[in-house]
């Protein structure tokens, strides 16, 4: 497109990318993916002839529109542009990109904005879940600045919001998709979880770390890297995913005694490379795995008392807190997090 496509660029959460009105995007999905490859830069390790940052983390996609849906405000379509390979996927979603999508779909017009604060009810559509993220709106105008900080992105930001619902089993049809708390695979006890985001949980004891490595020490574990895909090729039929090959689900978190008072500490890759920090809906997923009640989590995660309760997911970087609210029975009503967004570009890019 020689005449290049509008586009935001945004940092949501610990995440960033390139922000669409579908309308601005080629109809036809291969089309779709050919230019977004273009735009980012892939295949490339450097992603050096685009706008990706080289990293899982910077070569995401959002594909917003206004929703037709009763209740709903915008519908918001995931894509993950992989980095060294051809492939586009939506078989995952993202939390952390959604935290830009309340801001664009009011800076775009789809949404207005009310004085104060305004709520955007957000359709995700990898997964037929709804979010609804408060976004900062002083004067009816989107505001970025604030004093709210996250780890893993320096300086602060406005505050936003989001709370999750209906987002157990989103993708593979049920919140423990074999039905049990653990399996054994390759004599490894796992979870295989799905809230809002596909895990596969397990012991840093039992993958032979500590967990306490950085995420370049354990990309330079070629021995743990090659049994965590081995594991991740395995699950994926049992989690109702089919062949995961070529797919950036599930994630595979490994889990240990939290270090700094949280509630469980992670290393997490998604799937190749490992995380610098942890997405928001694989927070959600290993929040809830703690709660189980067996399993590599549980077994290791501290949990408060009190209903709601707020699980503090410790990464690389930092924390990462999940309010959980359980209902009557126990189990999981609702999840929110507390995520920030800030526009980064306004324009125009060429594929």
């Amino acid at each position: 497109m020689s005449d290049g496509v509008r586009c935001m660029w945004m940092r949501g959460g610990t995440s960033k990318g390139g922000y669409f009105l579908a309308e601005d995007l080629p109809a036809d999905t291969a089309a779709r993916d050919a230019l977004l490859l273009r735009v980012m830069g892939s295949p490339d390790p450097r992603q050096i002839d685009g706008m990706g940052g080289s990293d899982p983390l910077t070569s995401k996609v959002a594909v917003v529109k206004k929703s037709e849906r009763e209740g709903v405000d915008v519908d918001y379509l995931f894509l993950q542009v992989f980095v060294d390979q051809p492939i586009v996927t939506d078989s995952q979603n993202c939390g952390n990109i959604l935290a830009g999508v309340g801001p664009f779909a009011i800076e775009r017009g789809l949404v207005e904005a009310q004085d104060g604060t305004t709520d955007v009810r957000i359709f995700m559509e990898n997964t037929d879940q709804l979010a609804i993220a408060t976004v900062n709106t002083p004067g009816g105008v989107v505001d970025y600045a604030g004093d709210a900080s996250i780890d893993g992105v320096p300086g602060t930001s406005a505050a936003q919001p989001i709370v999750f619902e209906d987002t157990a089993g989103s993708t593979c049809g049920a919140l423990l998709p074999t039905g049990n708390d653990s399996d054994l695979i390759d004599g490894v006890e796992v979870t295989m979880i799905d809230n809002g985001m596909p895990c596969v949980v397990m012991s840093a004891d039992d993958m032979g770390i500590t967990g306490d490595e950085t995420p370049e020490e354990l990309e330079a574990n070629e021995e743990l890297r090659a049994r965590l895909e081995a594991i991740r090729l395995q699950c994926g039929p049992l989690m109702n995913l089919g062949d995961v090959k070529e797919k950036s689900v599930p994630k595979m978190t490994m889990v240990s005694r939290a270090k700094n008072g949280g509630c469980v500490s992670t290393r997490t890759f998604i799937p190749h490379r490992c995380h610098k920090a942890i997405g928001v809906l694989g927070a959600v997923s290993v929040g809830t795995a703690c709660m189980l009640k067996s399993g590599p989590a549980a077994k290791v995660a501290e949990i408060p008392d009190g209903n709601p309760k707020t699980l503090s997911v410790e990464h690389p970087t930092g924390k990462f807190s999940v309010v959980a609210t359980l209902d009557d029975n126990g189990d999981l009503a609702s999840a929110g997090v507390l995520r920030t967004a800030r526009k980064l570009m306004d324009g125009v890019v060429f594929g």
